[in-house]
């Protein structure tokens, strides 16, 4: 039976190719309805015909629908009644009907076309039911790959209420499904740093470590589980450096280089490992061989000032408040001139989401917020330490969904 909202339930996905392989619970079907019930409640308030979606991961976090995002729009649309369309190039329909459960698919012939995508849309809204003032996550669809094209104001002809703001205000607090895929993401994170720590030696590259680490943890991950939401066939979990090797390591964000590991060189790894969208982050600070009196030393300040933004989360306490601990603590030993960048960030659908563990974000902490925790200090001449770990917070506190040990002596690497 079909939705209010047009789309019919389904709680899992099976492979269609072999019906062998492992059914994998995602997000369930009553979740998705509840999410565009919210949306549609605040839709009404605001006295608005209905929404719009442009954005592939608000699409995917209100319907569950994945796919390739690129200069051909893809659309969701539902109108404040509850009639629903998905609106996909013409190529994308028989995917489309296959792999989800839209009751209505509307389908362009190609972008850019004759006529316009985003002309063609206009008669599909009011077909739905979508005329006069709308609520939209932007104002027309981004400019990917080359897209160009008339604002969903122009043509409608009517205004366009900006919703982005309600939709993210929606993300920030995950449900236990969510936290749940998050920590999958987390476990396998571990794996493939175990791996990673593993296959860093001197005289390996970084590029030997990491793809190995990634791609043994990946075909792990694909065993134990199934389908796990990959877009593309070599999408997976990654495992690296991203250049931060050496004194490089004392930029925060840097790029790779394929630089070959050397005794006494300071490390920041970095893991990924989505699970049907869903991100936990996983870093650490490393060394090649004994370290230094003064290696150790910047490294246990690390590991404090992870500590200290741990203890200020709480429930109530804003996002400022976690940055501060971490800044005072800083302060306190004399390392400001070390400091590069804010405590962390949210997670979930998008390895950065808001609110931001930051001086600058005076958001409350509510239990259901996903955070990496991630405070570095960087020395140019000596080099960087960093630790991240994703984080929930709960009623009374918080909970590390990463579980990767922390301690110098585990994190040396053997020469």
């Amino acid at each position: 039976m079909a939705s209010r909202s047009g789309l019919c339930p389904v709680g899992e996905l099976r492979s269609r190719s072999c019906c062998a392989r492992k059914v994998t619970r995602v997000i369930p079907a009553f979740e998705f309805e509840e999410r565009r019930e919210r949306l549609l409640e605040h839709v009404r308030r605001e006295k608005l015909s209905g929404y719009v979606l442009f954005r592939a991961d608000y699409i995917q976090y209100f319907t569950g629908f994945r796919f390739l995002s690129n200069e051909r729009p893809v659309i969701y649309a539902e109108s404040a009644g509850g009639e629903a369309s998905i609106f996909v190039p013409e190529f994308e329909v028989e995917r489309t009907r296959a792999e989800s459960t839209f009751e209505r698919i509307d389908a362009y012939a190609e972008y850019p076309g004759l006529e316009h995508p985003m002309r063609i849309f206009a008669r599909v809204l009011e077909d739905v039911g979508i005329e006069g003032a709308i609520g939209a996550d932007q104002d027309g669809y981004p400019g990917i790959l080359g897209y160009e094209g008339p604002p969903l104001s122009e043509v409608t002809g009517t205004s366009v209420t900006t919703l982005s703001g309600v939709v993210e205000s929606m993300m920030r607090r995950k449900s236990e499904s969510e936290l749940e895929l998050i920590r999958e993401s987390g476990r396998w994170c571990a794996h493939a740093h175990r791996l990673l720590q593993e296959y860093t030696r001197p005289g390996v590259t970084e590029a030997e470590a990491s793809l190995r680490a990634g791609s043994e943890t990946t075909l792990a991950m694909l065993s134990a589980r199934g389908e796990v939401g990959g877009l593309a066939s070599s999408d997976g979990v990654s495992a690296g450096y991203r250049g931060q090797i050496g004194t490089r390591s004392s930029w925060a964000h840097a790029v790779a280089h394929d630089i070959e590991f050397r005794a006494g060189d300071m490390l920041v790894t970095e893991t990924s490992a989505p699970v049907w969208g869903y991100n936990a982050e996983l870093e650490r600070g490393m060394v090649i061989g004994p370290p230094t009196d003064e290696q150790r030393l910047l490294f246990g300040h690390v590991v404090a000032a992870q500590q200290a933004a741990f203890t200020a989360i709480r429930p109530g306490a804003t996002c400022a408040d976690v940055d501060s601990a971490v800044m005072r603590y800083f302060e306190e030993n004399d390392l400001l001139p070390y400091w590069r960048q804010h405590t962390g960030h949210g997670i979930g659908l998008r390895n950065h989401e808001v609110p931001f563990l930051d001086l600058g974000d005076h958001t409350v902490l509510q239990s259901g917020m996903v955070f990496t925790v991630e405070p570095g200090l960087y020395d140019s001449e000596l080099g960087g330490f960093r630790h991240s770990d994703t984080v929930a917070v709960t009623e009374d506190g918080m909970q590390v969904l990463t579980d990767y040990p922390r301690d110098i002596d585990s994190l040396t690497l053997p020469v």
